[in-house]
């Protein structure tokens, strides 16, 4: 049994779940060549990547995001569900897959995976015809795919587009997940809503897609919140109600934006909100870093990074406030305590420092943790600083250069950085994630230009949804 599926379904997305579960210098150079041999770590040999004792080419700055972007994008083009088009939940170069699963799409993933073709097509990865027909066979699975309230699953099997179990109440709609593809759909109607013939039809399939998710169904009878899931045999069995603060900001904000099913501002601030205690009534004047958001138990130190990146894919954080918080300086504050945690490096790891640092869910060396400065298990993930670009340029390219200088004939492999590695455990597996992968090429690119954030904001439903919920921007 992939234990992964229980385990993902607790930890993989905010601390409400997590509950339900039982300062040296970067190693570099020389002495990283004689503590770290390709024998002592857990990663099998790629041909694609260089070998330990070669010299990489030294790339400029902005040659070197290039490079990221276009080798990490390959994982949603040529890692692709290969019958559908859409997002590999996850793709193991080694082949080592748990339960047979590599076949399964994610919905959440390809929602990032279509806003990464879009930077693809931008950046001359990939022809815009090509982009087109890729997306336009996407949205042709997702139009036959099992759907619940109009919302997708978490996981649909690639061949059949019938919905695969996420766990054994989770079989139906996933609003969260169907939250992340929608961001990314809308991102693809933009963009093409005024091309060719073809591309005009494509737009307007993702419109009835959009049209057709019942946003007010998954308040659960009319309950002033949202809830994540429902099931046809199970019901609300899985009781999740989505509170913040954590990564479903894009939820409520889509929820409320909907021209056929909106939900109430009360729901937002009711429910997401939770009548005002989203905020961190902790004295900002107290000594140490302050988050103006409760992050539930973790409001000195933050939740993982991902909740600073999953929502603004496409939600442009650039000025965005409401009653509650100022959503820059917010995620730039978290991504600085995130930061300032591996610099400090409170239980000495090896390598941990202002090259190699951020923290967030994904593989580790247990299989999976929701790594974060109050779980910190020495394992650092790539995505983490690199998606968080926009927040901290410097220190994103600081990382950047050393994953991919010193690090990268261990963690660099077909689709861009292995999800996760750790110097200090001396452990690494070539294994991705698509949830990990979109972001780095979307957040990258809305750091170099803003392209998804000005797709998704140009949507005048989401202005809607924004003034309706109270936003200023």
């Amino acid at each position: 049994m992939f234990r992964g599926v229980l385990l993902r379904s607790i930890l993989l997305r905010s601390t409400t779940l997590w509950v339900l579960i039982l300062a040296t210098r970067p190693a570099v150079g020389a002495a990283l060549e004689s503590t770290l041999s390709p024998s002592r770590v857990e990663l099998r040999g790629n041909p694609r990547v260089r070998e330990p004792g070669t010299t990489p080419q030294r790339l400029s700055d902005s040659a070197l995001i290039r490079e990221v972007q276009h080798r990490t994008f390959r994982y949603f083009w040529d890692g692709a569900e290969p019958h559908s088009g859409a997002a590999r939940e996850r793709f193991h170069v080694d082949g080592d897959y748990p339960d047979h699963d590599a076949h399964i799409v994610t919905s959440g993933g390809t929602g990032f995976g279509v806003m990464a073709l879009l930077v693809g097509i931008e950046r001359g990865f990939i022809t815009r015809t090509e982009g087109a027909e890729r997306l336009t066979r996407i949205v042709r699975f997702l139009e036959k795919a099992d759907r619940f309230h109009g919302a997708w699953p978490h996981w649909l099997e690639g061949p059949t587009s019938r919905v695969k179990p996420f766990s054994r109440n989770d079989n139906g709609g996933d609003l969260v997940e169907s939250a992340f593809l929608i961001q990314g759909l809308l991102c693809v109607r933009q963009y093409f809503r005024d091309g060719s013939p073809a591309e005009r039809a494509l737009a307007e399939r993702i419109d009835r897609l959009w049209q057709g998710v019942e946003w007010d169904w998954y308040q659960r009878g009319g309950q002033n919140a949202l809830y994540w899931h429902w099931s046809p045999d199970k019901g609300w069995a899985m009781n999740f109600r989505i509170e913040g603060y954590n990564e479903c900001l894009i939820t409520y904000v889509l929820a409320a934006s909907s021209p056929t099913h909106p939900i109430p501002a009360a729901a937002y601030h009711e429910g997401w909100a939770r009548g005002g205690r989203i905020r961190n009534n902790s004295d900002p004047k107290t000594p140490g870093p302050h988050l103006e958001l409760n992050h539930q138990g973790d409001s000195r130190s933050g939740g993982s990074l991902f909740w600073s990146h999953y929502s603004f894919l496409g939600l442009d954080p650039r000025g965005l406030r409401d009653r509650y918080a100022d959503y820059w300086r917010h995620n730039v504050e978290h991504t600085r305590i995130n930061l300032q945690h591996c610099i400090d490096n409170p239980h000495g790891y090896r390598g941990y420092g202002s090259q190699c640092w951020g923290l967030t869910a994904g593989y580790s060396v247990g299989f999976y943790a929701a790594h974060r400065p109050g779980e910190d298990l020495g394992v650092i993930s790539p995505t983490a600083a690199l998606s968080s670009f926009p927040y901290t340029p410097r220190e994103s390219q600081r990382a950047l250069r050393h994953f991919h200088d010193d690090l990268g004939h261990w963690i660099y492999g077909p689709y861009g950085f292995y999800d996760g590695f750790s110097l200090h455990h001396r452990w690494c597996k070539p294994w991705y994630l698509a949830i990990d992968q979109g972001p780095i090429v979307v957040m990258m690119e809305n750091h170099r230009t803003g392209l998804l954030w000005r797709l998704f904001m140009s949507c005048p439903e989401v202005q809607t949804g924004l003034d309706r919920l109270g936003f200023r921007n």
